[in-house]
Parts: structure tokens; C-alpha cells; sequence
């Protein structure tokens, strides 16, 4: 049954997709909602603040305060701040961009950024978005501490996406996947050419904790000329080495330090 629950979080998930906002009747039509049902539900919205009507048009656009309950709950997790120092150095030691995401449940989502050659730790604009765990270096760093079963698992509830959307060398098939996987499980550390994006290059590896889940990835993508096999070979240590250093300053967090094997 179709709760307004369900169908107030997919009026907001649908209004995240579309920054520059829709029309009452665009949103019901898309939904499948009535009219009068969808209206009622902006309505309840804009009172919690998370919607805004933009006068001039009438159409829907929401605001800005998930985004703030999201960054409020990772600064009060600590992992920012933790991270913050480790990622700025590896940055500065690759040049390139470095990421980090984080676990959530049967998600990996990105939640900030240092770019390589500049000062001051950036939240990604993409913070916030699931990484499509078949095609990035983050999905396969993430799935190499984990049974194949597993890994499947997550994977199928994903799906592989639209190979028109990726790189040209992104698995669609299990076998292709799973090649991936047990490559990065021999490494350590998971690596990609052209699987997410046509001519880019990433490097990853898995946060984790001796007999712990993985609670997250840092990872290091930049242009395949200048992030060769070669390059990536020689940043592995310093990248494993964050990772590590992460895992065992995040010990100190209650919000990961308590996942257990297997959960994640």
C-alpha cells in the first residue's frame, strides 16, 4: 500500500533530480499521485521547510535542508574532521582528486573531497549521491572485503545501470565483475581505466579495521595520461596508508567502530 510517507519521499527524491524545480501537475503526473493528494503533500513540506514554491512560476523546488541534516550528522559522526588531514596530504601527493565515502547500510555514498594542488578540505558536489558500486573504483574497493555472494547481492539490488552512462571498459556481466574483484582482492586496493568514465583513471582502497566491516573508501581518480598502471602503482602505498590511518583514527567514533564483519 502507498503510504503519504512513500509518496512525500518520492516527491522529494524526484524535486532532488530536478534543481530547477516542476509544476504541481509535472510532479503528480510523474508520481502517479492525484492532484489534490500531491498538493497536500508539497504543502506539508514547504511547512517542514524542505520544499519552497518559486512564486514567479508556481513550480516546486527544494531547499537546501537535507543537505544540511546530512552535513550536521557527519559533523557530529567526527569522520570529517578525522579525515580532513589524511585526505589533504594524499591529494597533495597525487595531484589528483581524492574522495572519500562512506558506508551506509547496503550503500556507498560520497560524502567529500580534497582536490589535488589546492588548500582547504571541499565537500564533493556529488556528496550525498550512491556510488554505482559495478563501475568505480570505490564500489570495487568496498566489495573486495566481502564474499562474491555478497557483493552480488549488492550489486543486483543496484543494478549494473545503463553501460551508455559509464566507460567503455564497465563490467556488465557477472564474470566481468567478478574478474574485477578478485584482481583488487590480490592488490589490496581496487583500480579501474575507462570503467567508470571514457578516459579516466581511479585507485581505491577499503577502510577497514582488522575483523571489522569496511566503513569506508578513499579513493584517487584523475585523467588515465597522467593516473597510468605505473602511477597508480607507485600512489598505492601512500593511499593503503590512509586508509589504514582512517580506520584506526575512526576506532575512536561510536558511529563506525562498532560495525561488525559481515554487516556491511
Amino acid at each position: 500500500m502507498t503510504t503519504a510517507l512513500d509518496r512525500g519521499l518520492g516527491i522529494l527524491e524526484h524535486l532532488a533530480a530536478h534543481p530547477e524545480g516542476l509544476p504541481l501537475a509535472l510532479i503528480a503526473d510523474t508520481l502517479d499521485i492525484p492532484k489534490s493528494a500531491c498538493h497536500r503533500l508539497l504543502g506539508e513540506l514547504m511547512a517542514r521547510g524542505y520544499v519552497r514554491q518559486v512564486r514567479a512560476m508556481g513550480d516546486y523546488v527544494m531547499t537546501t535542508k537535507i543537505a544540511s541534516l546530512g552535513l550536521g550528522f557527519l559533523s557530529s559522526s567526527g569522520i570529517v574532521d578525522i579525515a580532513q588531514p589524511l585526505i589533504e596530504r594524499l591529494a597533495e601527493a597525487s595531484g589528483e582528486l581524492v574522495r572519500l565515502s562512506v558506508v551506509d547500510d547496503n550503500r556507498l555514498t560520497w560524502v567529500a573531497k580534497a582536490q589535488g594542488g589546492r588548500k582547504g578540505f571541499r565537500y564533493d558536489p556529488d556528496m550525498g549521491m550512491d556510488a554505482r558500486l559495478s563501475c568505480t573504483s570505490s564500489g570495487h574497493a568496498w566489495m573486495l572485503t566481502m564474499t562474491d555472494e555478497r557483493a552480488l547481492e549488492l550489486v543486483t539490488r543496484q543494478g549494473f545501470g545503463a553501460p551508455k552512462d559509464f566507460g567503455p571498459k564497465a563490467p556488465t556481466t557477472v564474470k566481468a565483475l567478478l574478474g574485477f574483484l578478485h584482481a583488487a582482492r590480490v592488490r589490496g586496493y581496487a583500480m579501474i581505466d575507462e570503467v567508470f568514465a571514457p578516459g579516466m583513471s581511479a585507485v581505491a582502497a577499503p577502510v577497514q579495521r582488522p575483523g571489522r566491516a569496511a566503513i569506508g573508501v578513499i579513493s584517487i581518480a584523475g585523467p588515465r595520461q597522467r593516473l597510468t598502471p605505473e602511477r597508480i602503482q607507485a600512489l598505492a602505498p601512500a593511499l593503503l596508508a590512509a586508509a589504514e590511518a582512517l580506520a584506526a583514527a575512526s576506532s575512536a567514533s561510536c558511529l563506525f567502530s562498532k560495525t561488525p564483519l559481515g554487516k556491511a
